[in-house]
């Protein structure tokens, strides 16, 4: 091993995949940033995975294609990977690893932050407050989105997720106060990214949003980087800048697949479906990003999307994620294959946060009944379809055939909507209760007399 100085060496010991060891080395940081030089003088970056007395695990981000073990150069940088962060980024369209994409030269950058962020002190976070709306009535009126809330959505392969993604990007809006989009996309082709990008563009939204992507050609080792990054930019923007930031990550299955790569390489001993141990705490270092601080006005707000291998929610990801998160949004194939959009399924979709949040002067004081009422009745409907199906629905009461019609203007009418359909929640209440009068008022348990003489409005 020949030294040229206290932090650059030549020559490795292994290369496996995405990934180098080296060894008779000085003692080195975890997570620090280290430059690759291959005999032709061209650099790429990489950071330490693993760290011990007298050597390194090295992660390459940009592939180890081209790296001879005699003739390589490693130069430790002894700092951790930084990003630099401005409000210039919005607008704007990187790569995972935050270098410009739209042709346009780097912002002018305020500070350079380390990606791995800051841990919040518990004492410090304030309780998830005030909702944003998403304009999508499954959401606002069922599901309701809290500002600081992690609200994942599970979806499958096939299904609309991207298009529901960017319709909330595009739609989302905090009223009076100053509001951004991150939109993380990983792993994904090249035609998804390009419609990401041009959704943003027709619609206007750009200037508020910003975009990064790690497509499906970059390394692997790119999308473990990508979110992180996106999040420093989020973390400055509302804690610096007092902005409040929406958060949407794409496909975060695909980050998964990314750690597990990763992690058979290093040999590391695997758990559930192959997956590494640690899954449930790699991905806690990122959903806990989001949140509120006491006497900061901005606010960071996570919508990670996944698709579920096979549709099986109990699969690590979904299971996992739903652990660390404040709820789901559930998009079911069976609604999508009868050309219902969004897919959204009424009874496994829920917010923990929803019910702090609306009503009491928030939103409307009917919501919250309302939205307890259309559950309700939507739970019941899924009975009466299994009953009818065991019976046939010419023996059904006149009662439970009027809940077949509540279920069929439930899911056609207020489930249903244009992927460039935007409702207020005001709309979307309204809705609700042309839907819900379809019942005889006395079905109608959950909700306040005061409520039905203001909002019932008796089908003839």
């Amino acid at each position: 091993m020949k030294e040229y100085n206290l932090r650059e060496y030549v020559g490795l010991e292994e290369i496996t995949g995405p990934i180098f060891i080296i060894r008779n080395i000085h003692n080195v940081g975890y997570n620090e940033i280290v430059e690759i030089v291959d005999d032709e003088g061209r650099s790429r970056p990489g950071i330490t995975l693993e760290v011990g007395k007298g050597f390194a695990i090295v992660e390459v981000l940009g592939g180890t294609s081209g790296l001879a073990i005699k003739n390589c150069r490693v130069n430790f940088k002894e700092k951790p990977l930084l990003m630099g962060v401005s409000e210039d980024v919005l607008g704007r369209v990187f790569d995972g690893l935050g270098n410009p994409l739209d042709g346009m030269p780097r912002p002018v950058y305020d500070e350079m932050v380390n990606v791995n962020g800051l841990a919040i002190n518990p004492v410090s976070r304030n309780y998830p407050e005030n909702i944003i709306e998403t304009g999508i009535s499954s959401i606002d009126v069922m599901n309701t989105l809290v500002r600081g809330q992690k609200l994942p959505i599970f979806s499958g392969s096939g299904l609309p997720h991207d298009l529901l993604g960017t319709q909330i990007a595009r739609q989302s809006q905090v009223k009076g106060e100053n509001f951004c989009v991150i939109f993380v996309a990983m792993g994904v082709k090249y035609d998804t990214a390009r419609f990401f990008q041009k959704s943003f563009e027709e619609s206007g939204v750009l200037e508020r949003v910003a975009i990064f992507l790690s497509l499906a050609d970059s390394p692997s080792t790119e999308r473990l980087l990508t979110p992180r990054l996106a999040l420093t930019c989020a973390e400055y923007l509302a804690f610096k800048k007092n902005m409040h930031v929406l958060v949407i990550m794409t496909d975060m299955s695909n980050y998964c697949e990314a750690l597990r790569e990763v992690s058979t390489i290093r040999g590391e001993i695997p758990a559930r479906k192959g997956y590494p141990g640690y899954l449930y705490s790699d991905l806690a270092s990122i959903y806990e990003r989001a949140g509120m601080i006491k006497g900061i006005k901005g606010s960071i707000t996570q919508i990670p999307i996944l698709t579920m291998p096979n549709d099986d929610i109990t699969h690590p990801i979904p299971d996992l994620t739903g652990y660390i998160t404040e709820g789901q949004i559930v998009l079911e194939r069976e609604m999508y294959n009868r050309g219902i959009y969004p897919p959204i399924a009424g009874l496994p979709s829920l917010s923990r946060l929803m019910k702090d949040n609306i009503g009491k002067g928030l939103t409307r004081d009917d919501h919250p009944p309302l939205a307890s009422q259309l559950f309700a009745c939507y739970a019941h409907v899924k009975d009466v379809r299994a009953l009818a199906s065991i019976i046939g629905e010419e023996e059904l009461s006149s009662l439970d055939k009027l809940y077949l019609k509540f279920g069929e203007d439930f899911e056609k009418k207020f489930l249903s909507q244009g992927h460039m359909e935007r409702r207020t929640m005001e709309d979307g209440l309204d809705l609700g209760w042309d839907i819900v009068s379809s019942l005889p008022a006395e079905e109608l348990v959950r909700i306040r007399e005061e409520d039905l003489k203001k909002h019932y409005k008796k089908k003839q």
